[in-house]
């Protein structure tokens, strides 16, 4: 029974990084988006005064908002495991052997 609680209680700790990780992970993707919707935003501005030449030009650039380059560059940090906690848990299945 004890052990039982201890276990909920490490599964309890897991799930708390994990949502702490995930939190943190939607903020940096909040803030890139934010990021990105400036960037876009900016470079409408510019089209805009550019669109008086060439107007084609402008819808083209407009279609290509999402750089696929970009957005595969960017790292997603899911784990929720550190070193240390693998090594516990490597420490607790040989004890169990």
């Amino acid at each position: 029974m004890l052990s039982r609680l201890q276990e909920l209680r490490k599964e309890e700790e897991t799930l708390l990084r994990l949502k702490a990780a995930l939190h943190d992970q939607l903020n940096r993707l909040k803030v890139e988006e934010l990021a990105l919707q400036s960037m876009i935003s900016s470079r409408r501005g510019t089209e805009m005064l550019s669109s008086q030449c060439v107007p084609e030009q402008s819808n083209d650039m407009l279609m290509h908002v999402d750089n696929e380059a970009s957005i595969n560059q960017t790292e997603l940090k899911l784990s929720t495991r550190s070193p240390m906690m693998e090594e516990e848990e490597e420490e607790e299945e040989e004890s169990d052997s």
